[in-house]
């Protein structure tokens, strides 16, 4: 099981040589990724109608596809993961070139995880539709496929047109390979579909079971091996304590985790350095 860190954004501050510090910490530590969360404009929770999401326009946050191609000039081998990209408040064509120019800037060193999002109002400052993103993100996975494997492209969706064209350059994965996070029915259906994995925001396999059990069941379906489907749940320090770490991992990897990420977010650490300690002793107890 590959274990990786979630970049603790909302903690971290506009400090670029922290940023780079951190990076180069976690890869010397054995982390084989980062993951980093997308968000794109933040709501004023003072605003007509009032706010109710985690996040507000006071909340930091790094554009992924910026924020990993500085990072993948100042490290070696460690993996960039979006989790998640918040594809259909995207154009699509244009994530496709993004993705594209990073993985080979990165050698091939980039997962993309897509969701549908929550925050209307980053789709409203987007001027996306809300409210047929679903939909949407089927198609949009279909054509960044497409887009990331054939030199020319001809598509006629109902949402996207390419009239003959294509990326150059291509990227180093043809394709890039899409994880799915999320947890309604029509996710998991969608994973089962057209990813290469699921992301869960799950604490503990117990939650996770029902949905697991339904994945499996989907995969099984359209004659996938649920065996060869990756599975990336998360590990929050604020919410394990360290006595349970090792039976935390431990259920994961029996429940056919191929991938873990530790969040070290939301523990009260004041500074990147507090984030870097509980990594260390973690990195101790499981990479060491």
């Amino acid at each position: 099981m590959k274990i990786g860190v979630v970049f603790p954004q909302t903690e971290f501050g506009a400090f670029p040589t922290a940023v780079k510090d951190y990076a180069q910490a976690v890869e010397g530590m054995g982390y084989t990724h980062i993951l980093a969360y997308d968000h794109v404009v933040g709501a004023n929770p003072e605003r007509p109608g009032g706010w109710t999401g985690p996040y507000t326009y006071q909340t930091p946050f790094y554009e992924v596809f910026v924020l990993f191609s500085y990072l993948a000039g100042v490290t070696q081998s460690v993996e960039f993961v979006t989790g998640i990209l918040i594809l259909p408040q995207r154009q699509t064509a244009l994530v496709a070139k993004q993705a594209a120019t990073l993985d080979v800037l990165c050698n091939g060193r980039l997962r993309i995880g897509i969701g549908n999002g929550w925050n209307e109002v980053e789709y409203t400052a987007l001027n996306e539709s809300f409210h047929n993103r679903g939909r949407r993100i089927e198609e949009q996975v279909l054509l960044l496929r497409q887009l990331w494997t054939q030199p020319l492209v001809t598509f006629e969706g109902r949402w996207h047109h390419i009239p003959d064209a294509g990326l150059n350059p291509l990227p180093v994965q043809r394709p890039i390979p899409i994880w799915f996070g999320g947890h309604d029915e029509r996710v998991l259906q969608r994973a089962a579909v057209l990813g290469e994995g699921w992301i869960p925001n799950y604490r503990t396999v117990e939650q996770a079971q029902p949905s697991l059990d339904a994945l499996k069941r989907y995969l099984e379906q359209e004659g996938r091996d649920p065996q060869g489907f990756g599975l990336e749940p998360r590990l929050n320090m604020s919410l394990v304590e360290q006595k349970d770490w090792q039976a935390t991992v431990k259920s994961w990897q029996a429940a056919g985790a191929t991938h873990l990420t530790v969040n070290t977010m939301g523990c009260g650490f004041q500074s990147p350095s507090e984030h870097l300690q509980a990594l260390e002793r973690f990195a101790k107890a499981f990479l060491k």
